[in-house]
């Protein structure tokens, strides 16, 4: 006599081992690719801060050809904030308001970018203060 096992249909499905190597491949995907958002986030708002910047100049020789020299902010009607908020610009004259340094310093969610402050003069010298290279600042 043979003893027959009941019909039980076969089990499908993934395994735990299965599983868990998709979740190794998936973290380790993850690893690589956030530094490279977080990069990618942190150049995409520096455009806010150089677009800033070039209004500010702009505005500063719009000035200095009406009135033969260049002033602060407020003198110039701006804001000192960004548009998205991502930096705040300085506004350093000299040589009697004939020559000015503006300075973009990140705010926020931006502080950590490697290029630091940004600087732009009157002779239209761009400059940064962080680690990074100037050209991959600017």
């Amino acid at each position: 006599m043979h003893c027959r096992r009941p019909n039980m249909k076969q089990a499908r499905g993934f395994t735990l081992i299965e599983l868990m190597i998709v979740v190794a491949i998936v973290a380790i995907l993850a690893a690589i690719a956030y530094p490279s958002y977080t990069n990618y986030v942190l150049r995409t708002r520096r455009a806010d801060g150089k677009e800033f910047l070039m209004r500010v100049a702009a505005a500063q020789e719009r000035r200095f050809t009406n009135l033969n020299r260049y002033g602060s902010m407020a003198d110039l009607g701006l804001g000192t904030s960004s548009e998205n908020g991502y930096y705040t610009v300085d506004v350093a004259l000299a040589n009697g308001d004939q020559t000015y340094t503006l300075t973009a310093a990140p705010q926020g969610a931006q502080a950590p970018d490697q290029c630091g402050n940004l600087t732009l003069t009157n002779t239209g010298f761009k400059g940064q203060s962080g680690t990074e290279s100037n050209g991959k600042c600017w």
